[in-house]
């Protein structure tokens, strides 16, 4: 089986897209992110990420019609893809056999 690999950054705008549902395009995105973590990220970083996810078969995007607010342009929305979810199921439950290995003495030199 072939194992999914995502880089931080790459998995917290898989996470945030799955968060957003039906709301995510890469200025909501881009803005969950900020929020979220409080670090400032670029919409051309977001942008970019979101494409490579896509390219990956981890997101699939559609593009809404023309709003008035945004001057005629259109959106384009994307959503977790099958393979989405297992990429971040498999990174999941990494990082929790992880956390579970960890010593308790190393937890309490962490202040946990």
């Amino acid at each position: 089986m072939k194992r999914a690999f995502l880089g931080e950054f790459e998995e917290v705008v898989l996470l945030t897209v799955a968060v957003l549902d039906e709301s995510a395009y890469g200025v909501t995105v881009t803005q969950e992110i900020e929020q979220k973590t409080g670090r400032a990220v670029g919409f051309s970083t977001v942008h970019t990420t979101l494409q490579r996810l896509e390219e990956k078969g981890y997101l699939a995007s559609k593009m809404s019609g023309a709003t008035a607010e945004r001057g005629g342009r259109r959106k384009r929305f994307f959503t977790v893809t099958a393979a989405g979810r297992k990429a971040l199921m498999e990174v999941k439950s990494i990082r929790e056999q992880l956390w579970d290995a960890l010593p308790p003495q190393t937890l309490q030199l962490m202040g946990g």
